[in-house]
Parts: structure tokens; sequence; C-alpha cells
């Protein structure tokens, strides 16, 4: 029976780290988060807290990761921590909400920065609102809504999925190659912002005339606008995915994620205090586009070309970062018979997990007609923090179970970064049910995305007993 082959080194494991996390929401939510909070002092923290939190994350998972250097990533590790059923949760989570979203959000945010360059056709309001899909509970979606832009986002999964599907080696190739571009790119804009002296450096410490400092209303907006700075620094997790196919798993597991994670958050942070020191926080927190507004100012007409021209190199590489590593979740459950046996199998002559990577593809696809860029990223990102929660935790019941097992990369600051990471877990999904449920109930949102997430898990339940009952389904 063909395997996957183990022919990713270490600089394709950062790649698909920083590939995987850097894609469209530094372009994005920093004029949400900046709405949210009212004071740049506090995104700057923001940035900062989101990404100390994820790469505790990351170390985490390093030591899990080197204990079981298996495809499959948190499923094989949740299998071992909890059990049969709870890893299939979480492979039901990652197919039907984590991964799928990630990848549905991140190109549909590609299809749309590429109207700067031609125009995407689309039904009248009628017809888009025509059909509509109604939830009870949750909410309406529009699946003929922005049809152009759905296309496009469609189109990209599908090619990316097409290439992973013919070949690791070469797809690891391009992954290396997006990674080192859109880094240089976002070099590049940071510099010709900082440089251009057209901007002022008060605006990094000025607050909005309306700017509450009051705990409450300072914590709230903090956890919601971690939202935002979490979808972006999401993806850290992935190479545990394909660690059947890292070469010396133990040393390039560990290697990849903190060098990958670092390289993330002072991007993250210099990109955000660029866009500041253009764009004061007032007028940050009301622009749509906010790295073509930054650059604008800048460069121009020429500028907003060159903002787009990022936005979607960056994008595609992270449509690629996740396609390839979470596909393998799927690979995993199949093989196990958790899920359609076809689905574990690797293609004989490509010796690439295809019939998963097609799986993935397909409902990526589904998700980009019924979603949007901010419905698709806080649902993933909401239900993602639930299980990290778990895979913190799960740290302390290995080190009980397995105290004798070999850990070539042992967690530095353990008991208390797990503690850490945990108890900001916890906090960030209690407050975000909570502000969903109030914008659902105030008329500012027109679903609740965390229930819509749980309602996509939950589905799959009944799927657990179907397939335990009948492993051999395909």
């Amino acid at each position: 029976m063909a395997q996957l082959e183990r022919k990713l080194g270490l600089w394709a494991s950062v790649s698909i780290v920083v590939g995987t996390i850097i894609g469209s929401s530094i372009f994005m939510k920093p004029a949400s988060m900046a709405a949210l909070l009212g004071s740049p002092l506090m995104l700057l923290l923001v940035w900062i807290v989101a990404g100390v939190i994820s790469l505790f994350g990351g170390m985490i998972n390093a030591e899990i990761g080197c204990l079981f250097p298996e495809t499959g990533g948190q499923y094989i590790y949740f299998r071992h921590m909890y059990g049969n059923f709870f890893a299939y949760l979480y492979g039901w989570a990652s197919f039907i909400v984590i991964n799928s979203a990630s990848i549905a959000g991140i190109a549909f945010v590609f299809a749309g920065y590429s109207e700067y360059f031609f125009h995407l056709p689309r039904f009248p309001p009628d017809i888009e609102r025509a059909i509509p899909l109604v939830i009870p509970g949750i909410g309406k979606f529009y699946l003929l809504e922005n049809i152009g832009v759905k296309g496009i986002a469609i189109g990209l999964i599908l090619i990316f999925s097409w290439m992973n599907a013919r070949s690791v080696k070469s797809s690891g190739f391009v992954q290396v190659f997006l990674s080192v571009l859109k880094v240089a790119a976002l070099i590049i804009l940071v510099g010709a912002i900082f440089l251009s002296g057209k901007g002022q450096w008060s605006n990094l410490r000025t607050a909005s005339a309306g700017f509450d400092p009051s705990f409450w209303v300072v914590l709230t907006s903090f956890i919601a606008a971690s939202t935002g700075a979490l979808a972006a620094y999401d993806g850290w997790n992935n190479l545990g995915f394909v660690s059947g196919e890292i070469k010396d798993p133990q040393k390039n597991i560990p290697r990849g994620l903190i060098i990958g994670i670092g390289i993330c958050i002072i991007l993250y942070v210099l990109t955000t205090e660029a866009f500041l020191y253009v764009l004061p926080i007032d007028i940050m927190k009301n622009s749509t586009l906010v790295a073509s507004d930054a650059l604008y100012l800048v460069l121009g007409v020429a500028g907003g070309g060159f903002a787009a021209l990022l936005v979607m190199v960056s994008t595609a590489g992270s449509t690629n970062g996740n396609v390839m590593p979470c596909a393998r979740v799927i690979y995993a459950m199949g093989e196990e018979k958790n899920f359609f046996a076809f689905t574990g199998k690797v293609n004989e002559k490509r010796h690439t997990p295809a019939n998963a990577l097609w799986v993935q593809a397909v409902w990526s696809s589904l998700l980009v007609l019924i979603g949007s860029f901010d419905m698709l990223f806080d649902m993933f990102v909401f239900i993602t923090w639930i299980y990290y929660g778990f895979g913190a935790f799960g740290i302390f019941i290995l080190r009980k179970r397995m105290p004798g097992a070999e850990r070539p990369y042992r967690l530095k600051g353990y008991p208390y970064l797990p503690i850490i990471f945990i108890l900001f877990s916890v906090l960030y999904v209690v407050i975000t049910v909570y502000n969903d449920i109030s914008s659902f109930l105030s008329g500012k949102s027109v679903i609740i995305n965390s229930v819509f997430g749980l309602f996509l898990t939950a589905i799959g339940i009944p799927f657990y007993w179907y397939f335990k009952r009948k492993p051999a389904v395909d």
C-alpha cells in the first residue's frame, strides 16, 4: 500500500507556519479592531498578547507533536489524550468548520481584492436575495449573493487542491516561494510607509475622543478585538497535520513553530504600527480596505494597486498553506475508518492524500457560497479556540500518563504557560458567546457565528455512531 513520504524540511516547515498564518486578516481586521478598541496602544497590546498566547500554543504543540510525529496533528493528539470519540469530534469540527471555513474565508478575500483589477459579475439585489437559506435560531444565508467573487474563490480552492493532489514536494516548493514573497512584500509595505514621512508618530499613542477606559468596557472590547488578532495568528497548529511528512520531525517541528510564529509577531506589530502612522485611529476604524487606504496616502493610485496585489499574493499563499496540511486530518480519520474510508487512501502514483483533498475542496467551496469573510473567520476562530484549550490541558494528561516517554522537545515554563493558555481560552470563548448573542439580539448581526459553529460541530455526533457501526463504508 502507498504511504505518505517525509519530504518537508525545516524551511518548508517554517513556510507552512508563516504561509498559513499570514493571510488576509492583517489587511482586513485592524480597522474593525480599531473601532472596537478606540486606542492605538490597546490595538498594539492586542497584537502582542494574541501573538504571545499563540506562541505558547505553538510551544505546547511542539512537545506533543514530537511525541506523536504522525500525519493528522491534533486529531492524533486528542486520541491519545481523550479517546476516540473526542478525537473524532475534533476531526469532524476541523472538516466541517475549522479548516474548511478558514480556507473558504481566505480564498474569499483573494477574490474580493481581485476586483481592484477587473470587474466581477453579480446578480441584481432582488435575485441575490430571492432564495435565502434559513436556519432557525442561527440566521439567514444568501447563496447567490456576490456570485462573481464567490466563483473566483472557489476556483482558487480547486486550483490549489489539484496542485496538492499531484505532488507534495512541488506544493511545498510553491509554499516556500509564496511565503518568502509575502514576507518580502510586507517588509516593503512597512518600509514604504515609515520612510515616506507622510504620517504622524503621535498617531501611535493618541486615543479616539470616545475612548472609554472603564474596566468592563476595556475587557469586553479587548476580547472582541482579539478575535481579529487570533484569526490573523491562527494556523500555527497546521504544521502538526503534516508531521508524518516532515524530515527529522523531533527537531524541525519545534523549530518550525517557534521561528514561524516569531516572524509573524514581528511582522504584524510593524504592519499595524505602519497603518497607524498614516491613519489616525478615528480614520482607521472607518476604513474598509485599510492596507489600500494607507498605501494610497503614501504612493497615490499606484499604492492601492500594490496593496491589492500584496493581499492577493498573501491570501494565495495562505490558501495553499491551509489546503495542504488541513486535508491530512480527513486523511487520518479515513485511514482509521472514522470517516469515509476512501479519504484515507494514498494515491498510488503521486503519494498524496488526493481523495481527502478533493472532499475538503468540495465542502470549502460550499462554505464560500453560504458565507462571507467575517462570518467564516469568526466562526472558525471560536471553534478552534475551544479545542486549543483542550489541547493545552492535554499536556498535563500526557505528562501524567506517559512520564517516561522520550520528549525531544520539552515545554519550557511548564506548568505555568499551559495554565495561562487555558485561562485565556476559557475567557475568550465565554465572552465571545456573550458578544455574539448580544449583537444578534440587538440587530447588529444577522447570525450568531459561535452558535452556528457549534451547530455544525454537533451534526457530527450521529455520524460518529454511523462510522463506528459501519467502519468499512466508503
